[in-house]
């Protein structure tokens, strides 16, 4: 399937799941801007999928997805390049970290760290946000959308994994917020949907600890993910999902929690159309 003539926009882009992504956009045929805070590694990997172009089909920009600021200047300058952006990727982030001081004989008290939190929810939403408010501007595609938006996820957002707290938290928060606003987003002619892997090598955790997962058949391939994604793209009107990718590869889409009963489900649907003003762009 070509996506030729469109346009992407992808933090962390320059390597793990990010590159893996923006390679197989262009292939497609699909110009690419590579956003990531390893400017220097977007750089070379932009080169590096120019080469034998008759045109530059791939971009850098720098930013840290924690700082708003940087968020927005590279997000102007992409739409200020581009025109227009058929689809964003909210893919950088970062890994558990000691979010409590481990020191027992610590005095005081210490303010809890929560980077983890800043780069894989705050960072994400503010990507979306920024998607969301560029595609309401533009027409719909040849595909009928304004645009689509692929987040990475994780199991870690359905499993409970009790020394990945913060992480844990970020990724309930992420598959929250798109199996809510991914189910609404349609109505304005945009998708929203999420990439949920098991561990994949990236940068995010030691090599040692993939080789481990290797050892016994449990790293989970690239391939799988990128053939999720692929399953969005073009005239797909999939939106408001959860694809799980695993150790035997392939994906499957995780369904959302059942209702108590009809009571509750009733609640659910008067909630949806209190609320339903607070999305609508006026």
């Amino acid at each position: 399937m070509s996506e030729a003539g469109m346009t992407a926009y992808i933090t962390g882009g320059a390597s793990g799941i990010g590159r893996a992504v923006t390679l197989m956009h262009v292939v497609k045929g699909t110009k690419v801007f590579i956003a990531d805070r390893d400017l220097e590694g977007a750089k070379a990997f932009a080169s590096e999928l120019n080469e034998d172009k008759s045109e530059d089909v791939a971009f850098a920009v720098k930013v840290d997805v924690t700082d708003w600021d940087q968020q927005l200047a590279a997000f102007e300058k992409v739409v200020a390049q581009f025109g227009r952006l058929d689809y964003v990727y909210p893919i950088a982030g970062i890994a558990e970290r000691a979010w409590l001081p481990t020191d027992l004989k610590a005095q005081g008290f210490v303010k809890p760290d929560l980077t983890v939190l800043d780069a894989d929810l705050n960072g994400v939403l503010w990507t979306i946000s920024l998607a969301v408010q560029q595609f309401r501007r533009q027409e719909k595609n040849k595909n009928g959308f304004r645009g689509k938006i692929g987040c990475v996820a994780s199991v870690c957002g359905f499993y409970c994994v009790p020394t990945l707290p913060v992480y844990t938290a970020a990724k309930h928060a992420v598959n929250g917020f798109v199996r809510s606003y991914g189910k609404y987003l349609p109505e304005e002619g945009i998708t929203l949907n999420a990439v949920c892997p098991n561990v994949i090598r990236t940068n995010i955790s030691s090599g040692a600890f993939y080789d481990k997962l290797e050892e016994q058949g449990l790293l989970t391939p690239m391939d799988g993910v990128v053939e999720a994604y692929e399953s969005m793209l073009g005239s797909s009107d999939v939106s408001g999902e959860l694809f799980e990718v695993g150790p035997k590869g392939g994906y499957k889409t995780r369904p959302a929690q059942e209702y108590l009963d009809e009571p509750s489900e009733k609640v659910c649907e008067l909630l949806y159309h209190r609320a339903h003003p607070l999305q609508q762009p006026k």
